[in-house]
């Protein structure tokens, strides 16, 4: 059995754009750029984001970008703009939503998104 070594990175996201930052984390967490990376092997690394409330929004998305979700009942469609998100979640989540939509949609996506710390 292999022994997995996990490194730890640090990424500053003062004046990075959301998405090109949040691409570079989800292949950290995901180990592609490790040599015995297989989709089926979770290899990844740690990531800790520092001064996430520094991420820029590029064009219009912070107003106009909608995020939906489901409650499971009948008529449960529920929806908030990045705005609204923002406030009453933090900037935080805005970021973990962008790398989970970035990661693969299996049973190690639990896994890898549980490497991604923030801190102020």
């Amino acid at each position: 059995m292999e022994v997995i070594k996990r490194e730890k990175h640090i990424v500053d996201a003062t004046d990075k754009v959301l998405g090109r930052l949040a691409t570079e984390v989800a292949v950290l967490l995901r180990g592609k750029s490790k040599v015995g990376f297989a989709p089926y092997k979770d290899i990844g690394d740690y990531v800790t984001i520092k001064n996430v409330e520094g991420l820029k929004y590029t064009g219009k998305k912070f107003d106009k970008k909608i995020y939906y979700h489901h409650s499971l009942y009948l008529g449960g469609l529920k929806k908030a703009t990045m705005k609204e998100l923002y406030h009453k979640k933090g900037p935080e989540e805005i970021f973990r939503k962008a790398v989970v939509g970035m990661l693969t949609k299996n049973k190690l996506r639990n896994l890898q998104i549980k490497r991604l710390k923030f801190e102020k």
